[in-house]
């Protein structure tokens, strides 16, 4: 059984309505009718006609001025001494009322059949919508429900979406002469029906416990991470840091609302349309938002705390219509990379390097059903048939994922962010990935038409670099772009960039880039950019840039500048073309003119380690090189920075005279120092 009571605000969304009077009848009707130990507590400057009036008839009336951070404290003292604790919380939002409302069981809202007031009305539910409180919790008291010319119960009900719990009758006279008697005219007019309708509003109050919401609260130094809820107009509290590892309290909560809202609405399959469509996906929040506060309030209770009702929602919310635990991490622009090795760890790359996250996924399942959400818009599926799967999220962010029974460790998932921010040359110099000399020497080869091979490791920077220089390229050229998942980000009006196809649930209907880079050749490039190669493109790009497409550029997975040569040596034999090696590397020297080599160093910096140039074709030794520019490191300092410079080695490159007759002038360099392979 109850040992505490009930807390009742009552506000009006303006003034002149008639919310003090009903105040002090409701609370005069619960104690005179349904005998309850009943209290009131005006937040608005004291009304002494009501004071005088309740001092009179048995109700205790509250001479207090709290602050808001006072208030709940004494609303709790309160309630171990009364039944019911009735708050006049005025006619304004405020700290003071926000206060009240977060601490109340019910809220009455006062109001007038007039269009003015229920445009407020309108206006204040969406307030308490944005705070996230469960619209079960507010109900309508119509006061002067019958005057002439205004708006009809029933018009009321089908705008506003809450419960009108009282319609009370406009009766100036009945007011006017309990006032001259100093009584409520719940108790001076016992028969007028203004009397009768308050006092029916009373017994809901005083005999059906449902009309209540219950409080649930949570540890706040328990959260392990904290939001605050944002009502407008006050200012927000954050909650003190929590331990490092502390168990979930809200994780059994969690759950069970996330059952119960499953069950209340069907989002395993939301139509694509809708998900397309940014007006039906804010549409689509509010309701399911709506949902899980009024779920949360009828099964559990209301959620005190503020911080933690923003986080129960947004988790709740990630869940059904987005990525559950990853949404932060996709949503962050510091993080590059975000690696899920089964339910329990979760790891992101930041500033290039790696760290394990507090966040976790349920189990399994969940990691499944994200994946799912993910492939699913792209007529994808992974299954025990089909359990690896490369896709995109709307962002361009590329995706793989793995399940058992090859991934042991659980459904296993890989998201490369895309970047939504377009890198110049600048920045690059600013982050320390090369020097201006370095710059403008690589400008002047992009402009020259130069073909270039941008080679590093994976997440060493290869597509951003890609990215920047293709800024180079002149705006008057008509430049293609095949990618396998659209990254690049070019900037020239003349630009159509293709995308690969994977194949769909049938095993049909696949693109390759070799198929893409085919089609290219008949749309008349000037310049042809292939985001990779990795497979049977790699022998058409070679004899493209052979046969009159110079300037193009690409990014291939190697290790150094030398490896490049083995790499496309590869690439080439495996596409089961019959050509010796020594004609593929004549297609190499005679093709590519220039190897920019990245990596990721051990401080997680992406540096420009090398610009190397092929020089030719040496009959015994192979394709022959000379750097040009070279990172030399020099040690680490104490806090695990890489040390170390950018050194031009003096070699000269060998297209210097026709960089100069382009209008490109070079300084001098030294003799050429040339490995070879």
């Amino acid at each position: 059984m109850r040992r505490t009571g009930h807390v009742l605000s009552v506000f009006s969304t303006k003034g002149g309505v008639g919310k003090t009077v009903l105040a002090t009848n409701l609370a005069a009707s619960l104690h005179h009718h349904f005998h309850c130990k009943v209290a009131l507590l005006e937040l608005a400057p004291v009304h002494m006609d009501a004071k005088l009036m309740l001092g009179s008839c048995g109700v205790h009336w509250v001479d207090a001025q709290p602050s808001p951070e006072s208030l709940p404290s004494l609303l709790s003292g309160l309630c171990g001494s009364f039944e019911h604790v009735l708050v006049d919380a005025g006619s304004a939002l405020s700290a003071l009322s926000l206060a009240a409302f977060e601490h109340s069981h019910l809220i009455l809202m006062v109001l007038t059949p007039d269009l003015p007031a229920i445009r407020h009305a309108t206006h204040v539910l969406q307030q308490f919508e944005s705070a996230q409180f469960p619209l079960r919790m507010i109900k309508v008291m119509l006061n002067r429900a019958e005057s002439r010319g205004s708006f009809r119960s029933a018009e009321v009900r089908a705008t506003l979406p809450v419960e009108i719990l009282a319609e009370i009758p406009s009766d100036g006279r009945t007011v006017s002469l309990s006032i001259n008697q100093g009584l409520p005219f719940v108790l001076a007019e016992p028969k007028a029906r203004i009397t009768a309708l308050v006092k029916a509003c009373a017994r809901s109050i005083a005999q059906d416990s449902g009309i209540f919401v219950e409080h649930v609260t949570i540890d706040r130094s328990r959260l392990p991470l904290s939001s605050a809820a944002a009502w407008p107009g006050s200012e927000s509290r954050a909650a003190p840091p929590p331990p490092a590892a502390v168990a979930d309290p809200m994780l059994a909560l969690k759950q069970t609302l996330h059952t119960q809202l499953v069950q209340e609405l069907d989002l395993k399959r939301l139509d694509r349309q809708v998900m397309d469509d940014p007006v039906k996906v804010q549409e689509l929040k509010r309701k399911i938002e709506r949902v899980i506060l009024d779920l949360m309030a009828k099964e559990q209770g209301f959620l005190v705390e503020a911080e933690a009702r923003a986080r129960l929602v947004k988790e709740l919310m990630d869940e059904v219509m987005g990525l559950g635990p990853l949404e932060d991490l996709v949503a962050s622009p510091e993080i590059s990379d975000i690696l899920v090795n089964g339910p329990g760890a979760i790891y992101v790359e930041r500033h290039g390097k790696l760290f394990l996250t507090d966040k976790t996924f349920r189990s399994d399942e969940q990691v499944l059903t994200v994946i799912e959400r993910i492939i699913a818009p792209l007529g994808r599926r992974i299954d025990e048939s089909n359990p690896m799967v490369d896709a995109r999220l709307p962002d361009g962010s590329r995706v793989n994922a793995i399940i058992p029974p090859l991934s042991i460790c659980g459904p296993t998932l890989s998201i490369r962010k895309f970047s939504r921010e377009r890198y110049t040359m600048e920045d690059l110099i600013r982050f320390g990935t090369l020097t201006p000399p370095m710059a403008s020497f690589l400008r002047a080869c992009v402009t020259a038409r130069k073909n270039l091979i941008v080679s590093g490791g994976t997440g060493s920077g290869k597509t951003t670099l890609l990215n920047v220089l293709s800024a180079s390229i002149p705006d008057d050229e008509r430049i293609i772009t095949i990618e396998d998942a659209a990254e690049l980000q070019l900037r020239q009006r003349h630009w159509v960039p293709l995308e690969a196809r994977p194949p769909n649930i049938e095993g049909r209907g696949q693109v390759t880039i070799h198929h893409l880079f085919r089609n290219v050749l008949r749309m008349r490039p000037d310049r042809i950019i292939i985001g990779e190669c990795r497979g049977d493109e790699t022998l058409d790009m070679l004899q493209a840039m052979n046969t009159g497409h110079d300037g193009s550029l690409t990014t291939l997975h190697a290790n150094s500048p030398q490896d490049v040569i083995a790499r496309l040596d590869s690439l080439v034999l495996m596409s089961n073309v019959d050509l010796p090696v020594r004609a593929v590397r004549e297609q190499i020297a005679s093709a590519i003119a220039l190897i920019v080599h990245t990596a990721r160093l051990s401080d997680g910096s992406r540096k420009i380690t090398c610009i190397t140039e092929i020089t030719g074709l040496d009959a015994q030794a192979g394709v022959t090189f000379q750097d040009l520019f070279v990172f030399r490191q020099l040690g680490v300092g104490p806090g695990g920075e890489v040390r170390g410079a950018f050194v031009p080695t003096g070699a000269s490159p060998s297209f210097r005279e026709e960089l100069k007759a382009r209008g490109i002038a070079l300084e001098d360099a030294q003799d050429p120092v040339t490995s070879s392979m």
